[in-house]
């Protein structure tokens, strides 16, 4: 086929691209920016555009199918030249399920721990030596890519994300899928600029539930009350398997998992992860991996990257970064590290970066998600407002939201920075939660300052 990428250079969009070069298809793409990894991936399978922008001319009736990135608006000049020549315009997930409807396929969703799950699963079957087809948000330790497609494979693996297709399919990604095997990890209100409801929010679970193959399996975290409500009160035919929190112990800073083979010491920590480890099973299991070959990888996992990510480690201090930003990942992230390092005093700064959490009305739904935290500091940038299109979030308002009795909102990078890099971190775990990059923090400097400690 000959394929053309409006937006190739997203995170997303230029692995599609790479992915579909590899398998012979003819590829050509457009950007008006593009950053590594992407650039440098792009430039060595000589995919990246020659000239930055969009160019119309590059549309033409030999153009099989113009795949649209999210990057891409509905007024983009070479999406309004594909209109107008009659070509097949598909989303990211449209294209990747109508490449994949001859596979069993896999689908993990929910509002957080999807990507833990998905990389928890593809440890494991890359453990055993199990080839699968794969989509993942983030990268994964002994996986070079987040996307793998080829024509040997029976499985897909898709990481399900419940935001919209592109510019013109307002259709939630996951809803493409059309999975046999399913998992909803927890349903936690998000992306209010789409989703302006919680009522709107989770009915799009529910087009998910109703899109698993009838006859399908449907696994869900029972804890959720929402999404236990939503799955046990939903009448289509599929085999609903409930899961929760496994037995575990906490021994001097290390978590245990308790099986009937013992007890195994896990790199992961937090309750959220337990959880997560207990859906990854099933999945793992129905993939082809039983209980005991399961157990005896999964200690090896150290996580997603971006996932808890530990960036430093001085004699007493210690630097995580975690990409923790809805209320829900949050709150799971600050009680993780206060029950793992109990001994420490705990720091997390917050930057408000997505436009849920910018949204003035949206941020009571952070109410006492950092309790956990001995100090807090949430940071946005007014720059970052500008983009969102946002009004200036008052202060005051922002702490009142947060209930938390030391909550510090810092709104310039400058002063951010020179707060981190001038403390004293003696017996101080500092955690940096943000799917932003702190307007620009030096992070070799923070490193340096906490090996100090």
């Amino acid at each position: 086929m000959q394929l053309h990428f409006i937006a190739i250079g997203g995170s997303a969009m230029h692995s599609l691209a790479l992915a579909m070069h590899r398998l012979g298809h003819r590829v050509t793409g457009s950007d008006d920016a593009i950053f590594d990894p992407s650039k440098t991936k792009l430039e060595q399978a000589n995919l990246l555009p020659d000239t930055l922008g969009w160019h119309p001319e590059k549309l033409n009736n030999e153009i099989d199918v113009v795949l649209l990135g999210m990057h891409a608006k509905a007024d983009n000049p070479e999406l309004i030249m594909a209109q107008a020549l009659g070509l097949k315009i598909q989303s990211y997930p449209e294209f990747l399920a109508s490449m994949c409807k001859e596979k069993s396929t896999v689908v993990v969703a929910g509002s957080h721990g999807k990507t833990t799950i998905t990389a928890m699963v593809l440890h494991v079957l890359n453990y055993h030596g199990v080839s699968t087809d794969f989509m993942i948000g983030a990268p994964v330790p002994a996986v070079t890519e987040t996307l793998s497609i080829s024509d040997e494979n029976d499985f897909i693996l898709l990481e399900g994300d419940e935001y919209l297709s592109s510019a013109i399919d307002s259709q939630p990604k996951f809803l493409w899928y059309k999975p046999e095997i399913a998992l909803i990890s927890g349903i936690a209100w998000d992306h209010v600029n789409v989703f302006p409801t919680f009522e709107d929010y989770i009915s799009q679970f529910e087009k998910f539930i109703y899109s698993i193959v009838e006859g399908g399996v449907l696994f869900y975290n029972e804890e959720d009350k929402e999404l236990k409500s939503l799955v046990e009160n939903c009448s289509h035919p599929v085999k609903k398997i409930p899961y929760g929190t496994p037995e575990h112990t906490l021994d001097n800073g290390i978590t245990y998992l308790n099986t009937s083979e013992g007890s195994l010491p896990l790199s992961v920590f937090g309750t959220h992860n337990l959880m997560n480890l207990a859906g990854a099973r099933w999945i793992s299991q129905l993939m082809g991996v039983d209980v005991s070959d399961f157990y005896e990888a999964i200690p090896s996992f150290t996580g997603a990257a971006k996932r808890m990510e530990r960036l430093a480690k001085g004699k007493t201090a210690i630097l995580f970064k975690d990409f923790a930003h809805a209320p829900s990942k949050v709150s799971a992230s600050a009680k993780a590290v206060k029950s793992q390092f109990s001994r420490h005093k705990i720091k997390v700064c917050l930057e408000l970066h997505t436009y849920s959490s910018l949204d003035a009305t949206f941020i009571k739904q952070y109410k006492d998600s950092l309790t956990a935290a001995d100090e807090a500091i949430v940071f946005y940038d007014p720059e970052a407002l500008k983009i969102k299109n946002r009004a200036p979030i008052d202060p005051d308002a922002i702490k009142k939201a947060f209930n938390h009795s030391s909550i510090e909102v810092i709104t310039e990078a400058k002063v951010l920075q020179k707060e981190l890099f001038e403390q004293e971190y003696v017996n101080y775990l500092l955690v940096m939660m943000s799917s932003g990059n702190f307007g620009d923090l030096d992070w070799e400097k923070l490193k340096q300052v906490i090996t100090i400690f």
